[in-house]
């Protein structure tokens, strides 16, 4: 068997795993590149594909794998995707799709632009677009921070 799987993968529970295949390649372009159906035709497990990158969406099946919907919207991960393409208009496809968007597009002192948006059942994720290089020296003056293993 061909080693086709990403080093590594998060895996998001949701009450609707169908719907956030839907809303989650309409808001960022993932494309399904797996999917298991019970004999009812419920997504048993589904993994999504964004360039190299892969995400498992799945569906609630422990008390200990709940969407935020379930849990009084909180979260115990939050899921980053870097882009290279218009940030801003990135936004604007998220909030298109249904996504709420809690930070709008803002450059950091790192050199990323970035915005936080939270998904129909309470995910949140994190886009970010380099946009310019900063070296270490010049974050950690911008930010105050000692920052180490700067590549």
């Amino acid at each position: 068997m061909a080693d086709w799987r990403a080093p590594l993968m998060s895996a998001i529970c949701y009450r609707d795993p169908r719907a956030a295949l839907e809303f989650l390649e309409a808001a960022f372009g993932f494309e399904l590149s797996m999917l298991i159906e019970d004999g009812e035709g419920a997504v048993a497990h589904s993994e999504m594909r964004f360039g190299n990158a892969v995400v498992m969406v799945g569906n609630e099946w422990t008390d200990d794998h709940r969407s935020p919907a379930s849990i009084g919207g909180k979260n115990t991960q939050t899921v980053h995707i870097q882009i290279d393409t218009d940030i801003d208009a990135h936004c604007e496809r998220a909030r298109a799709a249904g996504f709420e968007i809690l930070m709008a597009p803002e450059t950091q002192f790192y050199g990323d632009r970035t915005y936080r948006c939270r998904d129909p059942e309470g995910h949140i994720w994190t886009v970010g677009q380099t946009v310019q290089a900063v070296t270490r020296e010049a974050a950690e003056a911008a930010s105050g921070l000692k920052i180490t293993g700067w590549v």
